[in-house]
């Protein structure tokens, strides 16, 4: 099964809104056969397990399979059906199809047809696997997740507004690897004119990857100098996308779509798009899952508005010891410690001293906001 994870991962981001599985026969305790879910519309980790096997597996042959296989008949038919037909007679899964509908589904008509099922091998680091395919199918909503870097004492800059590096280089390299996981990547306006960021995900070995861009610009800010930010004019700019309010200006929407950049008008009061109405958006539009990188106005938002559902926070041993260096949260007012905002399903990593934490966020049944902060915006 650690196996099938590694082959599934080979896959790591390459099929929404489908789920990343991997596949392997065994035959007299020796591999024979691998296969991973191609992209959308293509053949589950299953099928292409099988037609690598290249004939009828032998008597006594085990299917290992991170996820439940599918039992409906798709595009691409039931993985059930053609398991039954392979004559194999022994599966071992991972993780449980997280679907109400189909869940444990496959289980009964593979043990109907006389096959031995073995399920929950691993099955954290299975149902983990697919962190953005699991919101989606339960939820039917994208998973919105947020990634913040700080110091230990929750600072993203000086007070001066110096920010790099505060974490190290293994650090920043995974985040590319969350990057790529995500068939979206979102950031404020702000960071797009302090950064100017590629919004790729860029990894040793690997072709550079460019998942949908979001830029959230209520006033469009990002459109009013000359020189443009990267995302507007770089190779990739057909999948960047500006979230507006009409308080942009239309003379700045109708540059940007000649420009071939897509724009999401969104009524609003304010020059604040309302996250709700950005998620129904990504919906409609099939994009299973977001990633958040900034900055400190806009992951502020999503927590006030309870629109984050993850949260990844690298932390590196570093102290500014400044109260006016620039915070990552602000904008809400607990009185009590059950106003707080927390984390369930918790993971550890350690990067070279930097600690990532990730985790589900959950609310308080009370959620206390700092009008102030947010009125003042």
């Amino acid at each position: 099964m650690r196996r099938a994870l590694d082959v599934a991962r080979g896959v790591w981001g390459t099929t929404h809104p489908n789920p990343m599985v991997g596949a392997l026969i065994v035959e007299d305790g020796h591999i024979v056969a691998e296969g991973a879910t191609a992209p959308d519309g293509g053949p589950h980790a299953e099928r292409l397990a099988l037609l690598a096997r290249g004939k009828t597996p032998r008597p006594g042959a085990t299917l290992y399979v991170t996820l439940e296989p599918c039992s409906t008949h798709g595009r691409t038919g039931a993985c059930t059906d053609a398991i039954i037909a392979s004559g194999i007679k022994r599966v071992v899964v991972g993780a449980t199809d997280p679907n109400p509908h189909h869940s444990g589904r496959a289980f009964e008509i593979l043990r109907q047809a006389g096959i031995e099922v073995i399920s929950g091998v691993l099955e954290r680091e299975c149902t983990e696997l697919n962190l953005v395919f699991n919101h989606w199918i339960t939820h039917d909503t994208p998973l919105i997740a947020a990634k913040v870097a700080t110091t230990l004492d929750g600072k993203i800059a000086c007070r001066t507004g110096e920010s790099k590096w505060i974490t190290n280089e293994k650090s920043r390299a995974d985040v590319h690897r969350w990057r790529k996981l995500f068939p979206g990547i979102a950031v404020g306006a702000m960071t797009i004119l302090k950064d100017n960021p590629r919004l790729t995900a860029r990894r040793d070995g690997e072709k550079e990857w460019c998942p949908w861009r979001f830029v959230f610009d209520g006033l469009l800010r990002t459109v009013v100098d000359k020189n443009l930010p990267d995302v507007f004019t770089d190779e990739f700019r057909d999948r960047t996308i500006v979230v507006t309010t009409p308080h942009g200006g239309l003379g700045y929407v109708r540059k940007l779509r000649e420009m071939g950049i897509k724009v999401w008008i969104f009524d609003s009061p304010t020059q604040r798009v309302s996250i709700a109405d950005f998620r129904k958006k990504c919906l409609e539009e099939r994009i299973s899952g977001v990633f958040v990188e900034g900055g400190a106005q806009l992951i502020s938002e999503l927590l006030r508005a309870r629109q984050l559902d993850y949260l990844l926070a690298y932390h590196a041993p570093v102290l500014f010891g400044d109260e006016k260096a620039k915070t990552i949260f602000n904008g809400l007012r607990p009185e009590k410690i059950e106003h707080a905002i927390r984390l369930a399903d918790v993971r550890h990593e350690v990067f070279d001293g930097d600690i990532l934490t990730h985790g589900r966020v959950t609310y308080p049944d009370r959620l206390l906001v700092d009008e102030t902060v947010f009125n003042a915006r």
